[in-house]
């Protein structure tokens, strides 16, 4: 499926597919099952025109597994989610294993902070057994796309908030919540269910920054905000002389 849009951002790093599905792809890759991973890694090597698979299995870590849309599996596989994200320590995880977090990652102040932050975390349980990643560029018609995931740069992302209120005219186009790399995807399941959905602007993940060049932010839409959006493209913004100059220095 071509993409106009792609086109006129001038994107280096291609769009993703994001496909709810209970048929396994072939030749694609995945994680071994209980080995850890980082999904948001595998994005990206999706992104380089690799097909990737997730299943309840293989999600690489608890926070994967949650952003995935495999439910609430800090809790499921007992992981210390509020001191990890605070102060760390010691602590022994659901498996029996030791688990040394050292300083913690210090993003809230205290664990009763980051079950302050779970208790609004839109935790979801996806109706398929795979989810999978693939270029949007080798999706077809009739393809079961949940979402179009992007990483882009400033000028692009730019471009995408405002595509994104160019029918609607709201202030509020797309959200910027806090979670981990991957996380995105879970926040853009919940927009989703919206009547108006918006895009998700993500990557804010400190301890996950280094996988990805300083000047790239994740942009995920809901697909039928990307079709919008799609449709767009001739009439907006993209046409007009302002966003050529932009473009030129992509």
């Amino acid at each position: 499926m071509q993409s106009p849009l792609a086109d006129a951002l001038g994107v280096h790093i291609p769009p993703l597919a994001i496909l709810l599905t209970d048929q396994r792809p072939d030749g694609a890759t995945q994680f071994r099952p209980g080995r850890m991973g980082c999904v948001a890694a595998m994005l990206l090597t999706a992104a380089k025109g690799r097909t990737v698979f997730f299943d309840k299995d293989t999600f690489g870590c608890p926070g994967g597994g949650a952003g995935l849309g495999f439910g609430d599996c800090y809790g499921s596989m007992g992981f210390p989610i509020e001191r990890l994200l605070s102060t760390g320590g010691t602590a022994q995880l659901g498996s029996g294993q030791t688990y040394d977090m050292q300083e913690g990652e210090r993003f809230h102040r205290s664990p009763e902070i980051t079950r302050r932050w779970l208790s609004e975390y839109p935790f979801r349980k996806i109706p398929t057994a795979y989810v999978v990643a693939k270029p949007l560029a080798e999706t077809g018609v009739g393809d079961p796309i949940a979402l179009v995931h992007w990483h882009v740069n400033p000028d692009q992302l730019a471009a995408l908030v405002t595509l994104a209120g160019f029918e609607r005219g709201t202030v509020e186009t797309t959200t910027a919540p806090w979670g981990a790399a991957c996380q995105a995807i879970a926040f853009a399941y919940a927009e989703a269910e919206r009547k108006e959905p918006r895009g998700v602007i993500g990557l804010f993940d400190i301890s996950r920054r280094h996988q990805v060049d300083r000047d790239i932010l994740s942009f995920t839409a809901p697909y039928a905000l990307h079709r919008e959006m799609e449709a767009a493209v001739p009439d907006s913004f993209l046409a007009t002389e302002a966003w050529r100059k932009l473009r030129a220095r992509q």
